[in-house]
């Protein structure tokens, strides 16, 4: 299966023949075999692993490719990308989010959002989770991410969440599925900054999704409603940052927490090295934020940045790639 098209590859005089393999089974022991092969004959190679299947990639990886492999992360579309390939508006990026299979079918917003509960999120759950990894409580990991894009964007304690599921069982139950959610490119948990890990991950999470599509196709709301709804608009403009920060943190190797006092609070912290980034999402007329300035006078950030009224235009900050502001 393998050997027939992988020689008729090699055959020509191709200084870098290239072999692209999306499903094999035992994929990663093929590989391995293969790579040690090529080595003492000196043949060069290049393999590019391809897999919606984040869970099965890594799986693979870390049994039997140690050392072998160089990780590059493509995840959800951006905003300049969608802009790009099919001329969409910031209001349409924070609305539909970045799902390209989905651009053709905005006009039909009940086609739409069929479109990505039935082939993008049960798809992963499905296929990339409970086919792939022990889930004990398979209808509560689904409950969790439901739970979680609807209130994606605030704080809420594994304690309030078990109150709001059935059979929640306990604490590192949730947590562990969560991180499963995340690791499959759903949905995450910002940790609460501290300046001590230990505090970090012992504080409720600040619940994250990392495609907008995940809130709004599991809402009643329309495009055009949602766009007149000014809580609802804000609430997504927020989580629009969000989705671009959690995104960004893969593939440019930061850590993204929020932080929160009291009635203090600062939207999102960027943390990279000792370098410290705090940032404020502001939708609405008034640009005031007293934890900005709380948080400041306790940690010294690098910087603090505000994001929409009075500050960085939005629309501006999801077309810039974080680490530029270390």
């Amino acid at each position: 299966m393998f050997e027939s098209p992988y020689l008729k590859l090699i055959k020509p005089r191709i200084a870098e023949p290239r072999k692209f393999i999306q499903k094999i089974d035992n994929w990663s022991e093929i590989v391995k075999q293969q790579w040690d092969k090529d080595t003492r004959e000196n043949i060069n190679i290049k393999v590019i692993l391809l897999g919606s299947s984040c869970l099965l990639i890594q799986k693979g990886l870390t049994e039997s490719l140690a050392g072998r492999f160089e990780t590059l992360y493509l995840g959800h579309w951006s905003y300049p990308e969608m802009q790009e390939a099919f001329g969409w508006n910031i209001q349409q990026y924070v609305y539909f989010g970045g799902y390209p299979g989905s651009a053709t079918l905005i006009n039909d917003d009940e086609r739409w959002k069929n479109y990505i509960k039935d082939s993008l999120i049960e798809t992963s759950i499905s296929k990339d989770i409970l086919m792939l990894t022990r889930v004990d409580k398979p209808a509560l990991l689904k409950r969790l991410f439901e739970l979680g894009c609807l209130y994606s964007g605030q704080i809420l304690s594994y304690t309030k969440i078990i109150g709001q599921l059935q059979d929640a069982g306990n604490t590192t139950t949730l947590a562990n599925y969560l991180k499963l959610l995340s690791e499959c490119g759903l949905l995450g948990g910002l940790d609460k900054y501290a300046g001590d890990i230990i505090r970090k991950r012992g504080s409720s999470p600040k619940l994250q999704v990392y495609n907008n599509a995940l809130i709004t196709s599991q809402s009643n709301d329309t495009y055009e409603k949602a766009i007149i709804n000014p809580e609802l608009w804000g609430r997504l403009i927020e989580s629009s940052v969000g989705v671009h920060l959690i995104n960004y943190t893969i593939s440019e190797r930061f850590n993204l927490y929020y932080w929160r006092d009291g009635n203090y609070e600062v939207d999102f912290i960027l943390e990279k090295g000792d370098e410290v980034i705090g940032l404020e999402v502001k939708s609405g007329m008034r640009a005031e934020n007293a934890g900005m300035r709380v948080f400041s006078e306790r940690f010294n950030p690098k910087k603090v940045l505000l994001v929409g009224t009075g500050g960085i235009p939005y629309d501006e900050f999801l077309k810039i790639n974080p680490k530029e502001l270390f």
